[in-house]
């Protein structure tokens, strides 16, 4: 299976938002989860979009994120969230108290985009947006060509046999990124 393949079977290339379909001037957005498969391609986006983009994660992956074009890094283990200060747009991959902590950051026209969930903590003055994946082909296609021409990494985190498919999601070990699962070995 070549890299381009591995590329084009990240299904998280689906849960990226149309920029255009959110509010306003985003200039300033939270990728939380960064490191994964979403978050990295919210956060690649935003940068190519001109945001400022302000990743979060765990310490481990932060030369990633840096690495990914967030031009700050937020280490969900050990910093807060309220030193961020107000953001127009957050995007979240991890919901529960990062969620309820992150309503609050959100400027006036702002947006909390969930795309784990229905949206719990409601900004107080912008819109909370619960993400639903709909077909959109030429949204879809738009964003392949850029994982062809290089513009967009995607985040393949490992790639295992299929006799070891059920170990490695039972694995204690974490990483972040997709985990394709070859069934032949041969590539055919």
């Amino acid at each position: 299976m070549s890299a381009e393949h591995l590329n084009m079977v990240d299904g998280s290339l689906q849960c990226v938002p149309e920029w255009s379909d959110l509010p306003g001037n985003l200039q300033t957005v939270i990728a939380h989860g960064a490191a994964g498969s979403v978050g990295a391609m919210v956060t690649q986006l935003a940068r190519e979009a001109g945001a400022y983009v302000i990743g979060t994660g765990r310490g481990a992956d932060r030369q990633k994120v840096l690495d990914l074009g967030a031009q700050e890094f937020i280490d969900l283990d050990s910093d807060t969230l309220a030193d961020i200060g107000s953001v127009d747009l957050v995007f979240d991959v991890i919901g529960g108290d990062v969620q309820k902590n992150s309503a609050p950051l959100i400027k006036p026209g702002g947006a909390l985009v969930s795309v784990v969930g229905p949206v719990e903590a409601r900004p107080t003055d912008g819109l909370a947006i619960d993400f639903v994946v709909e077909a959109d082909r030429l949204g879809l296609t738009e964003i392949v060509q850029r994982v062809r021409d290089g513009r967009l990494r995607t985040n393949i985190g490992k790639i295992v046999s299929l006799d070891d498919a059920v170990a490695s999601f039972t694995s204690t070990a974490r990483h972040s990124g997709k985990t394709v699962i070859r069934v032949l070995e041969n590539g055919r």
